[in-house]
């Protein structure tokens, strides 16, 4: 198991972060590394919701379902990712300030079958790769922000 946890400021509204990061829709508008976010379940976006995303690069067989377990507008969501090659269970917090949103993140990541060999370069690119994806966002809802 891999814990990643992290935090960055984003300079947009609490509300339209939450709105941003609870809806996976949204994550190929900012994450480059994911080319396809699809709803799966029926109902507004909240707890229970489920998400199929696909990242570059990988295809069908690297599609992640994303669960929504905790659906706490603004300020919490708990998800849990499954691959076939790896399982998050998380945390995203939501924070106003006076500099804007400050988003947590809390992960426990756990790779699967034989790539639980990868587990010990995880600990090392996982943190890295987790905040890039943040950073993202950051610029992205800056950018958009009056």
């Amino acid at each position: 198991m891999v814990h990643i946890v992290g935090d960055v400021i984003i300079s947009a509204p609490l509300e339209d972060v939450f709105d941003m990061v609870a809806d996976a829709r949204n994550e190929p508008t900012y994450n480059p590394r994911i080319v396809r976010a699809e709803k799966t379940s029926v109902g507004p976006v909240g707890r229970g919701t489920t998400f199929s995303v696909e990242p570059r690069g990988a295809g069908r067989l690297g599609e992640m379902t994303v669960e929504i377990l905790v659906h706490d507008r603004p300020h919490l969501l708990r998800t849990y990712v499954r691959s076939s090659s790896f399982e998050v269970a998380g945390l995203v917090t939501f924070t106003a300030g006076p500099d804007g949103t400050r988003l947590g993140w809390d992960w426990d990541m756990r790779m699967l079958g034989h790539l639980r060999l990868l587990t010990p370069v995880l600990r090392v690119v996982g943190p890295r790769w987790e905040r890039r994806n943040w950073i993202d966002l950051k610029r992205y809802m800056e950018q958009r922000t009056p």
